[in-house]
């Protein structure tokens, strides 16, 4: 099952910046994804001490890691923000190109996504966000199962994703494009 969508009208970010704030949706091509309710405990901890790993390993490099809620804006191409039909908040994102942060988020392809699966979103982020990241050309693309004990690695080659390498969260996992970062996967599934 995947989340629901808001309506079958197509949408852009000037209706996504009009829409009350204790609603959450992500739009992709136009539609607005309905985003569940709050992550359970688990699933925040997991995040939260990936990006912990990640923000100390990249202190002082160019590249910013950013957790959700942060906007990431895919236009298509030139077009203004208020037209941009597609603004997701992944988990987390890494950004090693200053020029596309500004103060609503980040616009253009993060160069690292890390989605951390969980029962109301998974096909979602296996399916939608993984066909999209893809066309938009985002580098690497972690998929954290946390139940399953998997992480599902996807690198961006020739402008397509490959099959995934698939490793249990055990020991460690460094970043293929931002090899400085290297998961403990003790540290994020300690009780």
């Amino acid at each position: 099952m995947g989340l629901s969508q808001r309506d079958r009208d197509r949408h852009t970010y000037a209706d996504y910046r009009r829409w009350p704030e204790d609603v959450h949706y992500e739009l992709i091509d136009g539609f607005a994804y309905a985003m569940g309710p709050a992550p359970a405990r688990r699933h925040q901890e997991v995040a939260g001490e990936v990006f912990r790993q990640i923000a100390d390993a990249l202190e002082g490099s160019p590249c910013r890691p950013y957790i959700a809620p942060f906007d990431v804006r895919l236009p298509q191409a030139d077009e203004s923000d208020d037209r941009v039909d597609t603004v997701v908040q992944p988990d987390i994102s890494v950004i090693c190109d200053k020029a596309k942060l500004d103060e609503r988020g980040c616009r253009g392809a993060p160069d690292w996504i890390i989605e951390v699966l969980s029962p109301a979103t998974a096909g979602h982020d296996q399916i939608i966000k993984r066909s999209l990241y893809e066309r938009v050309g985002v580098r690497e693309y972690w998929l954290v199962h946390p139940t399953d004990r998997v992480v599902s690695i996807y690198l961006l080659e020739n402008a397509a994703y490959g099959k995934p390498i698939v490793q249990e969260l055990d020991g460690t996992t460094s970043a293929t494009i931002l090899p400085q970062v290297v998961i403990d996967w003790a540290r994020v599934l300690r009780e």
